[in-house]
Formats: C-alpha cells, structure tokens, sequence
C-alpha cells in the first residue's frame, strides 16, 4: 500500500483559487452550474481496476481536484495497453496503480493517492477491500463513493458482494469486447438492483470467461469508448456526490446506431446476495415508515358571470390544418406549412370581373 500527503483540505486558500490551474474549474460555481464545487476536495473515491476506464476515470477525478483517490488493481502495464488512454511505454513492467499514482501525482498534486496492487477476488485481499471501503476516506470515514471499472465478472461480484455487506453505493461500468458499447449503472444497495440481481448472459451461459481471453490481445481498446464511459462515470460521480443534478441509474451506449438507453433498474426480491435482500427489506421499511404526503386537489374558482341578456359565448373555433406531426418521442413541429399551392391560395384574394383595367382604376380614385 501507497498513500501520498497533501496539505491541509478544510479551507480552500487564495493560492489555490486564484492561481492553481484547477481553480477554472471554479467557474462551475460562479456560473451556478454547481454552487458547492469546492466541496469536491472533501470527498473519497475507491476505483477497482485502473485499466481502460479505470485510469481514465481517475485522471479526469484528479484533474476536477477530488479529495483523495484509493486505486485497487494487480496487472502490470504491457505494452499492448498502449492503444489505450494514460499510460505510456515507458511504464511498461510497472504494476498499473504504481504508474497511475505517478503520473496523476505530477496532474494534481493536491490529491491524496492510495494504492494497492492486488488482486480483490481473494479472501485475504478482499477483506483488505472491505477495511479501506470502510475506514479508508479522510478522516479514517468511510469513502463517498466506489467505481467498479474491472473487466471480469469474478471481480464484479466481489465489488457488489463487499459493497452490500457495508451498504455502500457504487457505479458499476463496462466496454464490450468488440470495443464500440459500454454502459455505466448506479447500484444503491436495496434501492436499486445489485449486480447478482439478474446475472449477465456469460454466466447463464456457463462460459468460462477466462477462455475468452486472447494472449497479447487488449479487449475494449478504442480510446473513444473508453473516454466516452469514462466521461459518463464520472459525470455522474459528480452529480452524485455534489447533488448538483439527477444521476442516472442506467447509461448505455452504442456506437454502432449512437443509441443511448437509459432506464431505472429494480432490485430482484429474490437475489441470491442474501445482504441485498436485506438491504431491500430495510429500504423498504423506510420507506414505509416516511410520512404519507395526500395530494390536495386544487380548488378551481367558480366563474361567475353577470346577466348575459344577449347570450354571447366564446367558442374555440380553431382547427388545425393538419395533424401534429411527431418527429420523435415529445418532439413535435410547431405549426406545418400550408401544402395548398400559391396560385390556389391567390384565388381566394383575387375576384374574376368583366371589367376593364381602366375602369377599375376610375373606382379606385374615386374612393
């Protein structure tokens, strides 16, 4: 383990917002965008697996000036990695979490790094997981918040198992092997379904991933992607713990169609995580204890008249041309152009006469 001090983070001084390069990102706040953006630098965030989007993301957390980062990975930088963001062939040989507290410690120095170069599916080293999700933030708390940015299933289920236990809310995120979709997905244990909610078709399947594996070959390689799901991990990691917007529970993305769906996941009451199943039983019956808000009809004043001797209404005697047309799901055009031709239109205006020019120009003097 690697842990680098910082100075003190409780006031933001006038050096740091009037000269540190990262003190732009200040105009968040003066722009109301996010009006408590400096409280980023209270915050703790655990990212497992600092491959792809992993080192991506912790870049781009270091660069908006996180407090402290915890970076769990046990594979070393090859040089097949180097169709990818970040690293860089000269830290080839180097465990991945070695090379990416360097080069981010030079971004930001202001952030505190702490590493770990292990692998979390073991019980020795899950238990490790476990203690630094716990008592691993400033101030020995727990951490705000964890990224799962692995790219196995085994490694996920030790995420999902170790941040039910603890009740801890984490985004779960992925690139496909074939490199061009990804998703990220907000897993708040009991609220929303857990990742062994409903099991991906590789383990219904009964495949062994590890045979998917090719020797040399680096999975999920485009740049693009990887900054794409990396950027919507984050995003969304900002809006979460600074509160600023709604964050998503389920982002895809596919390149292929630029397809984005997005949709609430629900918990399964029958999970085999039997702490998930307790965290919904809890969530539940907090729900269940909030006090029931009964909606007020709205009273709708009486509209009185005075005598009406002569019975003069108003009545909407507008009809459209045209029906609406919907170009996409809540898009509508706002008015359709007439597709009557201009000359029919002209013979509404224009009378046929038998009389001459000259004397429809006498009639016209003579008004």
């Amino acid at each position: 383990m690697a842990e680098s001090a910082r100075p003190k983070i409780d006031v933001m001084s006038d050096e740091v917002t009037d000269v540190n390069p990262y003190s732009r990102l200040m105009a968040l706040k003066k722009m109301g965008t996010v009006k408590n953006y400096e409280e980023i630098r209270l915050y703790t965030v655990l990212i497992v697996g600092v491959g792809g989007v992993g080192s991506v993301a912790a870049e781009m957390l270091t660069r908006c000036g996180i407090g402290k980062l915890i970076m769990f990975d046990y594979d070393k930088v090859e040089l097949a990695n180097m169709n990818r963001l970040f690293f860089q062939p000269h830290q080839a040989g180097m465990s991945k979490v070695e090379a990416a507290s360097k080069t981010l410690s030079f971004i930001n120095p202001d952030v505190v790094f702490e590493t770990h170069n292990m692998d979390i599916t073991k019980l020795e080293n899950f238990n490790t997981l476990i203690d630094r999700i716990v008592k691993g933030g400033l101030g020995n708390k727990a951490v705000d918040l964890v990224l799962s940015c692995v790219d196995n299933f085994e490694a996920r289920m030790a995420i999902n198992t170790a941040c039910n236990e603890v009740n801890q809310v984490w985004f779960e995120s992925g690139v496909s092997e074939n490199a061009v979709s990804g998703h990220i997905q907000l897993i708040d244990p009991g609220r929303t379904a857990c990742f062994a909610c409903a099991p991906p078709l590789i383990v219904a399947s009964k495949v062994d991933e590890k045979t998917l594996k090719k020797e040399g070959v680096c999975a999920a390689s485009l740049p693009t992607t990887i900054g794409i799901i990396a950027g919507f991990l984050v995003q969304n990691s900002l809006k979460y713990l600074l509160k600023f917007a709604p964050v998503t529970e389920y982002l895809g993305y596919d390149a292929m169609s630029d397809f984005f769906p997005t949709f609430p996941v629900k918990p399964n009451p029958q999970c085999d995580d039997s702490n998930c199943v307790r965290r919904q039983q809890e969530y539940q019956a907090k729900e269940a204890a909030k006090p029931k808000i009964e909606a007020v009809p709205e009273e709708v004043p009486e509209i009185i008249h005075e005598d009406n001797e002569w019975g003069i209404s108003l009545v909407d005697e507008y009809v459209p041309d045209s029906e609406e047309i919907e170009l996409a799901p809540g898009v509508k055009l706002q008015y359709t152009k007439d597709a009557q031709p201009a000359e029919e239109n002209a013979k509404d205006f224009v009378q046929d006469t038998d009389q001459s020019l000259e004397d429809l120009m006498k009639q016209m003097k003579s008004l």
